[in-house]
């Protein structure tokens, strides 16, 4: 009479549901193999072992696995205790579809694997193959996007001028890019200080590795140690339930940029500092120390030494990243330089806007070059960029300009009695005047810091303040 289900209690019908599972999976399956808790080969079909040149399957038991499925992660399987459900091995241009699953005894321990591996029954699987295929794409174009998003975007040919303050500052730049030590970049806001810390990266050893660079004043103080030294997972309210990677660890091999590095909070700036001497990263809420190998090149707009006085600025930190200084000049101070970088941003604003590639007529140059410019390289194109908007002709005239720029007033305005003198004497008069004024103005009034600029002696210049009236 046959056996009906009800005549099996649970545990005989789940044990022959099991055996029931295994023999089904046998015999569909290209392939089946059992390991133990070492890996090594419990039980593998003829059909499987054939496929690894294996004659006799019973010359594979007591090998570990790897010895018989070179790509085998049926090793992996029995160390962690999870399943492996779905995955592709390939085997000499074929594929299989692999299901790797623990063995585990009564009390949950895991004592080995089972794998088993289709073969020739991917026609089903062709839209998670199609899906796969194109996610693995996707992950390839952004993998190049960030490269290149991590790569130098600027040389030294992007820094415009052949004055003989832009020739000294790119003269450093370059040595600085052949010496692999920390670079302090000192300028007003606008004079191109991220634009020469990516050409020092491109032009030096690190060029092929990662370029990171981040704004230190733009970020919250609350979020500034995980952005720029990373966290563990859950570090702080609201953190990713995953690690977060700070930018030093991005920058690993190459260089990072901290660009306004005198906005840092004090607390920050010991822990920078600990970095750049100890070369390694603890991330917020980790007691793991991660080693790195980072050129640091940092940028600021601030007065470090007045901060370092005020007690905003640590003067320890200040010593370690005034290793190699540039100063770069402000726009005033590289006058010479006006036709050049206008023609260079007038050719941008044409191929950014696609609007016909616009002339500066000499008059309009002459105002320019009048203007204080506070906002230096970075107001100016934005004076063109509004000029070429406004403009009708394809010149841009001295009316298009002095609508937008602010009438010039004090020291600059005493470059126009340049043009009104006549005589040796009274021009040299005049530049001397502008130079000092100018100089004075970039010093803050400061006269021992404009003497030292000027190569003049303090007692000098205060006896040159005097008889200018200044």
């Amino acid at each position: 009479m046959p056996t009906r289900a009800q005549d099996f209690d649970y545990e005989q019908l789940r044990a022959r549901a099991m055996t029931s599972l295994f023999e089904a999976f046998d015999s569909l399956c290209e392939g089946t193999v059992v390991v133990d808790r070492d890996a090594r080969v419990v039980w593998i079909n003829e059909r499987y072992a054939a496929r690894f040149g294996v004659a006799d399957a019973k010359k594979a038991i007591g090998k570990e696995i790897e010895e018989i499925i070179p790509t085998s992660l049926m090793r992996e399987v029995v160390r962690t205790g999870r399943p492996l459900l779905l995955d592709i091995l390939d085997v000499d241009g074929e594929s299989f579809v692999v299901t790797r699953i623990p063995i585990k005894d009564d009390n949950g321990e895991t004592i080995g694997a089972i794998g088993f591996a289709l073969y020739d029954k991917l026609q089903p699987l062709q839209p998670f193959y199609s899906r796969l295929h194109r996610l693995q794409h996707q992950l390839a174009q952004t993998q190049q996007h960030l490269a290149a998003e991590r790569r130098a975007k600027y040389t030294f040919t992007h820094y415009i001028g052949n004055s003989p303050a832009a020739a000294l500052v790119k003269h450093q730049a370059r040595r600085a890019a052949q010496l692999d030590t920390t670079v302090l970049l000192l300028g007003e806001t606008g004079t191109g200080k991220e634009l020469l810390a990516h050409a020092i990266h491109a032009a030096s050893a690190r060029a092929d590795r990662a370029f990171v660079g981040f704004n230190v004043a733009a970020i919250p103080d609350t979020l500034l140690e995980a952005e720029c030294f990373g966290a563990a997972p859950g570090a702080y309210t609201g953190a990713d339930k995953k690690a977060r990677v700070g930018k030093f660890e991005l920058a690993n091999g190459g260089t990072l940029f901290l660009d306004e590095i005198g906005d840092m909070p004090l607390n920050l700036q010991a822990k920078l500092l600990r970095v750049l001497q100890e070369n390694e990263v603890e991330p917020l809420g980790s007691n793991k120390v991660v080693k790195i190998d980072v050129r640091v090149i940092a940028a600021t707009s601030r007065d470090l030494k007045a901060d370092i006085a005020a007690g905003r600025f640590r003067a320890d930190l200040y010593y370690r990243l005034n290793v190699l200084t540039i100063n770069l000049p402000a726009l005033r101070e590289r006058t010479e330089d006006f036709g050049p970088l206008c023609d260079h941003i007038l050719e941008q604003i044409a191929a950014r806007s696609r609007l016909t590639l616009r002339e500066l007529d000499p008059a309009a140059l002459a105002l320019l070059k009048r203007c204080h410019w506070a906002g230096n390289i970075r107001e100016l194109r934005n004076v063109l960029e509004q000029a070429c908007m406004l403009a009708d002709g394809p010149r841009l005239m001295e009316s298009d300009i002095r609508g937008i720029v602010v009438p010039p007033t004090g020291a600059a305005a005493i470059n126009n009695a340049t043009t009104e003198t006549t005589t040796y004497d009274e021009a040299f008069a005049v530049f001397e005047r502008n130079l000092i004024t100018q100089t004075l103005l970039s010093c803050d009034g400061k006269v021992t810091e404009a003497a030292r600029r000027l190569g003049l002696g303090r007692a000098t210049l205060y006896k040159k303040i005097a008889a200018l009236g200044l």
